[in-house]
């Protein structure tokens, strides 16, 4: 028999139970981890999700299973926070689980769906680890059974089998079935997510409709089912639709004192029927148009992206209009420039063609007097001449004069 205390340090103690359940829920993270990786979904989602999701579906989980035994918690109500003993029901975990991964999801900006489509191999690679944990506490273990059928029909591995041995009695390793069951399931969920036709929320009904199948006929092997009084109809049908198990196995003893309905196999029977509805309505009604496979928007960061694109194309219409006023300011200092430059240029012309009535006075007076002094020049000029043309004939005559006189005394001397 294994001890379930893995180590005892004064008052605290270490168990297998704590550490198989850890190590599952490890497991799941990584696995869902990678395949996020996929879908551009950050590490810490998951980190985050695990501290807030693991809590939650472990309490959720011993809720389900005290409201089943309350008629002993009643009455030892300090029993209630001790889980370390075990004591947890696997759908109350699913429940709580599930309820806080919607939650958390649609605060984060993702789809539920696509979330816990990511996280379906998660949940059942955890529930195959944590099956373990019930190995070592000796629970959930099933009806009487033959030791040879254990080690010769069923090959299973000596140390469980020493483990079955309980109150001197070899019992069933329902922890064992379920767990290679996961396993199985495990696999067939890794193949359907990289199918095309798979559309969203339809790997995590796969995933519930698979492990309720196995639970609906493994739960019926246990001796501890948590159970409730019922239609007998009810029971007639459940026990009907097992039978086929009966070739192999018999069903475990279930105390009437309990009831005679199983509640965990009543749940998965509906289960697996509503995973059958869900998947028909969806498709039906085109609610599940999106595909496991296509890109996962996160809504959150989309609307923070298009702030971001209004903002900057915002901005950048301001730029521009700024631009185009510093523009336009600076074309119309320049017109006004090119304008007074002009104003300018035609006074200065205007100046220059159409001079002052002061201006032509001047212009003529200087004009009358220039003309006066050529004409002074000119009359001293003809003056002189006429001086000149004096003295020549002056200088002729007496030129004449005194040539007669000559002339006249030669005459005379002839006679």
């Amino acid at each position: 028999m294994i001890n379930p205390e893995i180590i005892q340090i004064g008052a605290l103690s270490i168990r297998w139970y704590g550490v198989i359940l850890a190590l599952g829920a490890v497991a799941g993270l990584v696995l869902a981890i990678q395949e996020g990786k996929r879908f551009g979904i950050k590490s810490d989602f998951f980190m985050d999700l695990l501290l807030i999701g693991a809590p939650t579906a472990i309490i959720f989980a011993r809720i389900y299973y005290v409201a089943f035994q309350w008629d002993y918690y009643k009455n030892n109500l300090g029993d209630i926070i001790k889980i370390w003993n075990g004591g947890i029901a696997i759908y109350g975990a699913i429940i709580g689980a599930l309820i806080c991964g919607y939650f958390f999801s649609r605060a984060k900006g993702y789809s539920f769906w696509r979330i816990a489509d990511i996280c379906a191999p998660s949940l059942l690679v955890g529930q195959m680890i944590g099956r373990w944990g019930n190995f070592v506490n000796q629970e959930a273990y099933g009806g009487p059974v033959e030791e040879s059928f254990l080690r010769e029909t069923l090959h299973i591995p000596g140390f469980i089998v020493d483990q079955m041995l309980i109150n001197g009695t070899y019992v069933h390793p329902t922890f064992l079935y379920e767990s290679l069951w996961s396993l199985v399931g495990l696999v067939l969920l890794f193949v359907i997510r990289r199918q095309r036709f798979l559309r969203e929320g339809e790997l995590l009904a796969t995933y519930i409709g698979w492990y309720s199948i196995g639970r609906f006929f493994i739960e019926a092997l246990r001796t501890d089912s948590l159970a409730f009084s019922g239609p007998q109809w009810l029971a007639d049908l459940l026990t009907a639709l097992w039978a086929p198990m009966t070739v192999l196995f018999e069903q475990g003893y279930l105390d009437p004192a309990y009831g005679n309905i199983r509640s965990s196999q009543l749940l998965a029977l509906l289960l697996v029927v509503a995973v059958i509805i869900f998947i028909i309505v969806r498709r039906a009604t085109g609610l599940a148009k999106d595909r496991y496979l296509d890109p996962l928007i996160n809504t959150k960061q989309a609307a923070v992206d298009q702030q971001g694109k209004e903002k900057t194309s915002k901005e950048k219409h301001d730029q521009r209009d700024s631009s185009s006023s510093d523009h336009s300011g600076a074309a119309i200092a320049a017109q006004d420039k090119k304008s007074a430059k002009q104003d300018e240029a035609g006074k200065s012309e205007n100046g220059e063609s159409k001079p002052t009535e002061s201006n032509q006075a001047k212009g003529a007076g200087k004009d009358s007097t220039s003309t006066s002094s050529d004409g002074s020049s000119k009359s001293n000029d003809s003056s002189n001449g006429n001086d000149s043309s004096s003295d020549s004939g002056s200088s002729s005559n007496h030129s004449s004069s005194d040539s007669g006189g000559s002339d006249g005394g030669g005459g005379g001397g002839g006679d």
